[in-house]
This record gives C-alpha cells, sequence and structure tokens, in this order.
C-alpha cells in the first residue's frame, strides 16, 4: 500500500518530465524553436527536485524517452520499434542524469555542476553503444539563433553547457528556497549571456583566395526505402546532370567549377568493378574536365563486407585519393552481433553487407585546395570534424544521401547540424546530397544555398579557402573533456555529501547494546 502511495505521489513528476522531454524535442528542426529549451530545462529540474535517486532514475527515463521520440521519430521510416529502441536507449542516459541529479541539485553550488553533468551525460550518449549517436546535444537546436555564434568560441559542447546554464538560472530564479542573492545572480548572469551573444562577430582573417565548386544533387526514383535497389538508376541521374552543368558553363551561364561533388551513394554499385559504373562517372569527368568527388559504396576489404567512400575521379588520371567513412550507421550500415541477430530480425536482411568503418581522416588535397570529406551521419561526431581541420583542411564537404528520411524532418535536422560545424570551424560547407537537402553553407552559418526536397539541383559556388582557426577548433575536445569532468566531479561530492547526511541522521546505539558494547576499549 505503501508503494502504491508513493509510486501515486512519483506520477505527477513523471508527467512534467514527459511534457519537458517533449517540449525539448520541438526545440530542434523542423520545428525549429530554441527557447523551449529554458522551458524544457526548468521542468526536469522541477520534477526531480526533492525526490529519491530511485524516483530519479524513473523520471529522468520519462524525460528521456519523450525527448527522443520527439526528436527522431523519423526512425519510423525503418520501423516503428526501431524508433521506440532508440528512444527507449537514449532514454536510459537521462535516467542515470536523473538518478544522479537528485542528489546533485543538493549541492550549494548546484547551478554550476547540473550544466556540467549535463554535458557529460551529452558525451556518453555521443560515445556508447555502437560509437554513440550524438543527435540530441543541446547546441544542435541553435543553428539559426545568435546564442548559436559562442560555438566559435566554446565548441559544441560548451554551447550545450550555456544553453544547459540558461535553462538553470531560469529554474533557480522560480525554484523555492533559493536565495534572493542567487536569484539576482542569475538573472544578471542570463541577460548577460543572451545579449552579449547577440554581439559576437567573428571574421576569420583569410589571404582572398577561393574555389569554385559544383553540388550536383541528381535525385533518386522513390522515397523511403523504395530507392534501394536502383543504383543505377540513380547514378544516371547525376551523370546527366553533370553533363547539363557542362552545357551551362559552354553556354556562359555558369562559370566552370575547378571541382564537382557527388553525393553519398551516387553509386552504390562499386565502380572500380562494374564497368558500366565506372564509364558514367567517366564520361562525367571528362565532360566536365576537372575532378569530381563521386560517392561511392566499394566492396571489400573482406568477403560480405563494404565501405562507403568518397573517391576523387579524375580527367586525367582517373580514380584517386579515397576516403572511407568513419562511422557507419549501426542497424542501418552494419549489424552488430550479426550472426546472433540475423535467424531472428530477418528485416535485418535488407542492410547487405557489413560496412566497413575507414581508417584517418577525410583530408583531401585537389589541386591545390585542401578539402575535409565528411559522410552524412558522421558530421555530428566532434572528433571526425576535429580531424579534418586539424589536417588543415580550407573548405568541408559534407556528401550525403537522405533519400531514406525525405520528408521526415530528418533532413533539416542534419542541415541545421551542418551549420552549426560551419559555425564552429569557420569554414564554408558544401553539401551534396543525393535528393536534398544540398547546398552551401558559409562560415558564419548563414545559408547561401538551400535544395528543396526530391528534386534536381545543380548549384555552383565560389567560395572563400579558410586557413586559420577559430578558439574552438584550436581548443578541439578539451571543453567537453573539462565540463565532464566536472560533471563527474559535482557527481562524486553530491554521493560524498548524501553519505554524510546519511551517517548523521544515523542515531547512536543505545546504551548497553552489543553495538554500544563493541565500541568499549578492551
Amino acid at each position: 500500500m505503501d508503494r502504491l502511495k508513493a509510486l501515486g505521489r512519483l506520477l505527477p513528476r513523471v508527467a512534467v518530465a514527459v511534457l519537458a522531454g517533449g517540449v525539448l524535442g520541438f526545440a530542434f528542426q523542423p520545428h525549429d524553436l530554441p527557447w523551449l529549451t529554458i522551458v524544457a530545462v526548468p521542468l526536469f529540474l522541477a520534477a526531480l527536485h526533492g525526490i529519491s535517486m530511485k524516483a530519479g532514475f524513473l523520471v529522468g527515463a520519462a524525460f528521456g524517452i519523450a525527448y527522443y521520440a520527439v526528436l527522431v521519430p523519423w526512425l519510423s521510416v525503418i520501423g516503428g520499434d526501431a524508433a521506440i529502441a532508440l528512444a527507449v536507449l537514449e532514454g536510459l542516459f537521462y535516467a542515470v542524469f536523473g538518478l544522479f541529479a537528485t542528489q546533485v541539485l543538493k549541492l550549494r553550488w548546484w547551478p554550476l555542476w547540473i550544466p556540467c553533468l549535463w554535458v557529460a551525460t551529452e558525451f556518453a550518449t555521443a560515445s556508447v553503444p555502437f560509437g554513440g549517436f550524438p543527435w540530441g546535444k543541446l547546441a544542435w537546436a541553435f543553428s539559426d539563433a545568435p546564442l548559436g555564434r559562442l560555438a566559435a568560441y566554446v565548441g559544441i559542447a560548451g554551447l550545450s553547457f550555456v544553453v544547459a546554464f540558461l535553462g538553470v538560472l531560469v529554474y533557480a530564479v522560480l525554484r523555492r528556497g533559493t536565495a534572493l542573492r542567487m536569484r539576482a545572480v542569475a538573472v544578471v548572469a542570463g541577460l548577460a549571456i543572451v545579449f552579449g551573444s547577440a554581439l559576437i562577430h567573428l571574421s576569420l582573417a583569410g589571404d582572398g583566395k577561393t574555389v569554385t565548386a559544383a553540388m550536383v544533387q541528381g535525385n533518386v526514383p522513390g522515397k523511403g526505402l523504395e530507392f534501394l535497389g536502383r543504383a543505377r538508376t540513380v547514378t544516371k541521374n547525376h551523370l546527366q546532370a553533370t553533363l547539363d552543368l557542362e552545357k551551362e558553363v559552354q553556354a556562359g551561364t555558369v562559370k566552370k567549377p575547378d571541382v564537382v561533388i557527388w553525393p553519398e551513394n551516387s553509386t552504390d554499385i562499386d565502380p572500380y568493378k562494374d564497368d558500366e559504373t565506372r564509364a558514367d562517372i567517366e564520361e562525367a569527368v571528362k565532360a566536365v574536365d576537372v575532378p569530381i568527388l563521386v560517392g561511392a559504396v566499394t566492396e571489400g576489404p573482406g568477403p560480405n563486407e563494404r565501405q562507403t567512400t568518397g573517391i576523387v575521379w579524375d580527367p586525367a588520371t582517373g580514380p584517386g585519393q579515397r576516403y572511407a567513412k568513419r562511422h557507419p550507421v549501426p542497424f542501418g550500415e552494419y549489424i552488430p552481433f550479426r550472426n546472433q541477430l540475423l535467424p531472428y530480425i530477418h528485416r535485418l536482411e535488407m542492410i547487405g553487407a557489413q560496412t566497413v568503418p575507414g581508417v584517418g581522416p577525410g583530408v583531401m588535397p585537389i589541386r591545390g585546395v585542401t578539402y575535409g570529406d565528411v559522410i552524412c551521419f558522421e558530421l555530428a561526431y566532434d572528433n571526425v570534424i576535429q580531424d579534418v581541420v586539424k589536417g588543415g583542411a580550407q573548405v568541408l564537404i559534407v556528401q550525403t544521401n537522405n533519400a531514406t528520411y525525405s520528408g521526415t524532418g530528418q533532413p533539416e535536422q542534419q542541415f541545421a547540424i551542418t551549420r552549426m560545424r560551419a559555425i564552429e570551424t569557420g569554414r564554408t560547407i558544401l553539401i551534396a546530397s543525393t535528393s536534398g537537402i544540398s547546398g552551401v553553407i558559409r562560415p558564419d552559418g548563414s545559408v547561401e544555398h538551400k535544395s528543396a526536397q526530391f528534386t534536381r539541383d545543380v548549384y555552383v559556388a565560389n567560395v572563400p579557402l579558410q586557413d586559420g582557426h577559430t578558439l574552438a577548433t584550436t581548443l578541439g575536445g578539451w571543453p567537453q573533456w573539462v565540463l565532464t569532468a566536472l560533471g563527474l566531479l559535482g557527481l562524486v561530492l553530491a554521493m560524498v555529501a548524501r553519505r554524510r547526511t546519511r551517517q548523521d541522521a544515523t542515531p547512536p546505539p543505545a546504551a548497553g547494546s552489543a553495538q554500544a558494547r563493541e565500541k568499549v576499549p578492551a
């Protein structure tokens, strides 16, 4: 009976946590309401305040599951069970956050420890399992907001800290028992961050050099999973779009590009082994007479294995440099525990051969310009971006294939993440997608060109080359590591304080008891 009463008292908090998680999901694209972050975070903390660790685990799980259910419903294209499984898995990370946040909220300096613990949670979601899923970082919501400019200075983890900190400040102002002095400090700090970020403008010095690039979006013959199995048509679509581009160059309506970019999966048939595919690429390359960065799926290195690659195809020397995707998508491009799962989940057979991750960053010098090639989902991984920038990339390229998720909101979310990467690195980013969204993003995150989905789109852009570094790229992973360490330190302090409180609350043994006699010195 007591347990039922306790559960009844907890249910309103669970409901608030579900509301907070849902609200946070709407902060991101395609809804694009970033200010909801400072509504969701205080609601979540209010639900956690004053409850036990076990209850905090349940409340945190409710928040996390609701958050990801709203954030990534597009995964239901693969299957409703897949979307539910991901929401539950990611929800467990916030369950652990809730477990410990109930105690961290009792510390004197909790307004600082809680945002650090949030960054630690995001670090965990981006790392495990199977390489993690870094799609739910608070920073991604601010690609079109002044606050997002901070990413050039503090990086993505630092921006997530700032966003969580603003939410904490709102909660500190509203929380009962908070001293008037702390409330005043919270208001001043929050206003300083918001208005200060609006004045920030970063402009890296350049030498005035530029490069002209063409992004080719050839489109695909179908939606969702329907485009699979039509690889030759997809390749020929990109061939024809490239041939039409050359006609425009010859007519003088567009400038001749220095490089042409085809998207990920512009050919799903290995051009090294298939004569027809190779002939299509050769025809396109010879027509434009400049290198084409081809997105190709290649066979190997082992039997029943493949790699998702970017291949520089030169008109004179043929295929040359190659970058293989380092973060293939689990259960999308490869199957963890393949031999154990395939007999029970036959739908996984659609994935085909196992995608093997590449080794090394996609740093590609092409005719005097150093490009940083990133393929699709992996642009959300910090180390992938840091490695190409440290490798000297002057322009970033994203080759992507969102055809499976077109019309679901996923392409808009990925485009927003790409904009944040442009701000963080101070680099122009060129995006080529099979069916949308392709485009050009300037170093300040503004959009020069954004294609529609499910249409052919060819865009030629003249963009600056950048050799300088933002403070964020100079610091690299340090902000994330430091903030995570501080979050864990806050957790340790909270657990030590909890243990001391429990010891102090334990009554001394009664005189004459066995426990008391044991403490009498011999």
